[in-house]
């Protein structure tokens, strides 16, 4: 017997905002007209000296009132910039040192773009393709609630390149605008407005796709699955809930056994440690024999999230073993730079800690030794650190899909005169010290890997079958694999190489336009954007 549902929890108002401190601010009150020092103490560069990052913090060219911005310059906020990014970046000794007044990086943002390295991975990928802005007041109103201005849809782009674009929905959140317009996983997007997707204009798709603003009203011409004509319909944006575990379920093998199902989106809401409490209490009573964890749009989140839901996966398992250590720049190696605290282990915690269920309540566990995570190019972070601190423990992660994003790396969204700057503080090993697959997780048949092989299946995401269908392919193949040990027999064509990414890498992935790739620990961006050239 299968029996599926949708998840309908509701949003806590619990606030826990994840932020680094960044220094307490200057005590220097110097006067400041239109961004001109009038004493002369605006700030000047030497290469290669560094004042401390807390003498420039707070001090903008737009201060906001109620918060404790003064007057200051862009001059003051890239100065800023580039002496936080000194004393946290991960690999701040390969940073250019470019004086913050150049005339080329008018923008605090454009001068943030260049404080990264330009060192390359074992595949020749970017090393860092993690450095990216949000505004401050959308990231809080995302992180504390999971809602945004949107159709309530998930669209993936299979081909980014005119005039080959392609745009399918993976998913769309029960009761949104997506809903109510008969879109469903799987309905493929042929015109936005005036623009054809295989060929049309990037501006125009993208302003479609992702309204800014709620309200906005836009026409789509779709194909919905197994149809051969399309239809149109108009879509009105509103401010969508994001549901983090979206879907569950308990399925019967033959052999008397129980699958439990989860389609878990994100780690990066406070919601997200009710909605697992929730699932994972209910398969522990329905005393599942094997789970398969669906995270292949989970682009991340809290790390604290992940440890628990590692807990809930393991169980007895985890008995005084370490989920992950955070190592920072070799300028503290013992110190968190960002919150000045000793470096302790993250342990796979067994309460919950607070964040949308009452702190110290006993988590469920389901003790299982193995478990069959489906993943893609969008499992990144927060995803990934559970495989590896999983596998860091001995419990048996078999991966089925794709290679995931390979982001072994993490970072505090600190705030700056109205701007939240990720830029990456530490990278995270397992209890075994194992923290390098900057190339992602690939699963493994014997075959040659880009990213850290493991136990598994390579097959493309399917998009013919609803989510937790028994039928969808990456599903599919876990059931076959729980029950014979081997991966089913896919053509070459259906078999994606070996290092597979998309365009466009979901909730961590390139946003907005192509040339921004916006890639996010804390899984906000929930939609792509269209490349306007090939990347």
């Amino acid at each position: 017997m299968t029996t599926k549902r949708l998840s309908t929890l509701a949003v806590s108002s619990f606030a826990l905002i994840l932020a680094a401190c960044g220094g307490g601010g200057s005590s220097s009150n110097t006067p400041i007209v239109g961004g001109i020092d009038l004493t002369g103490g605006n700030p000047t560069w030497t290469q290669g000296r560094f004042d401390p990052a807390s003498g420039f913090k707070n001090r903008c060219e737009s201060p906001r009132g109620g918060t404790d911005d003064r007057s200051g310059s862009y001059l003051y906020e890239k100065h800023w910039l580039r002496s936080w990014s000194n004393e946290t970046y991960l690999w701040y000794n390969e940073i250019p040192d470019i004086d913050p007044a150049s005339n080329e990086y008018p923008l605090p943002i454009d001068y943030f773009d260049i404080l990264k390295t330009n060192e390359t991975t074992a595949s020749g990928a970017p090393r860092d393709r993690f450095h990216f802005t949000y505004d401050t007041a959308e990231y809080e109103q995302l992180v504390n609630s999971g809602a945004s201005a949107g159709y309530g849809a998930r669209f993936r782009i299979l081909d980014s390149t005119a005039p080959d674009r392609s745009i399918v929905v993976a998913y769309v959140e029960a009761g949104s605008p997506a809903a109510s317009a008969g879109i469903v996983r799987g309905t493929e997007i042929i015109q936005v407005d005036s623009a054809v997707v295989a060929d049309g204009s990037a501006d125009v798709l993208n302003a479609g796709l992702f309204p800014a603003n709620s309200g906005e009203s836009h026409t789509f011409v779709v194909r919905d699955p197994g149809s051969t004509t399309t239809r149109s319909v108009t879509v009105t944006s509103d401010i969508v809930e994001r549901i983090p575990v979206h879907t569950t379920g308990v399925d019967t093998l033959p052999n008397g056994q129980n699958v439990g199902y989860v389609l878990f989106n994100t780690f990066g809401t406070r919601s997200a440690e009710q909605g697992l409490f929730d699932a994972f209490q209910d398969l522990q009573g329905q005393n599942v024999d094997h789970l398969v964890l669906d995270l292949r749009y989970n682009g991340g989140g809290f790390l604290t999230i992940s440890s628990e839901l590692g807990y809930m996966i393991a169980g007895n398992n985890t008995n005084g073993r370490t989920y992950e250590t955070l190592v920072f720049n070799d300028k503290n190696p013992t110190t968190n730079p960002v919150t000045g605290e000793i470096i302790t282990p993250t342990p796979f915690y067994n309460t919950a800690q607070g964040f949308s269920v009452n702190d110290g309540t006993p988590l469920p566990t389901l003790n299982l030794d193995t478990v069959y995570i489906l993943s893609t190019a969008g499992t990144c972070s927060a995803s990934e650190s559970l495989i590896n601190g999983l596998e860091g423990i001995d419990v048996n992660v078999v991966l089925i899909g794709t290679t995931t994003c390979g982001k072994p790396y993490g970072f505090y969204g600190t705030d700056n005169c109205g701007t939240t700057y990720f830029t990456i503080q530490f990278r995270g090993e397992n209890d075994k010290g194992f923290g390098d697959y900057a190339d992602g997780f690939s699963p493994f048949e014997g075959a040659t890997t880009t990213g850290e092989p493991i136990d598994g299946c390579i097959l493309s995401d399917d998009f013919s079958n609803p989510l937790g269908n028994t039928s969808e392919g990456l599903y599919s193949a876990a059931i076959n694999h729980i029950q014979t040990g081997t991966c089913p027999t896919v053509s070459a064509k259906s078999k994606p190489p070996a290092f597979e990414r998309y365009d466009v890498v979901g909730d961590l992935g390139y946003d907005d336009l192509f040339d921004d790739p916006r890639l996010a620990d804390i899984d906000l961006l929930e939609n792509n954007r269209i490349l306007g050239k090939p990347q």
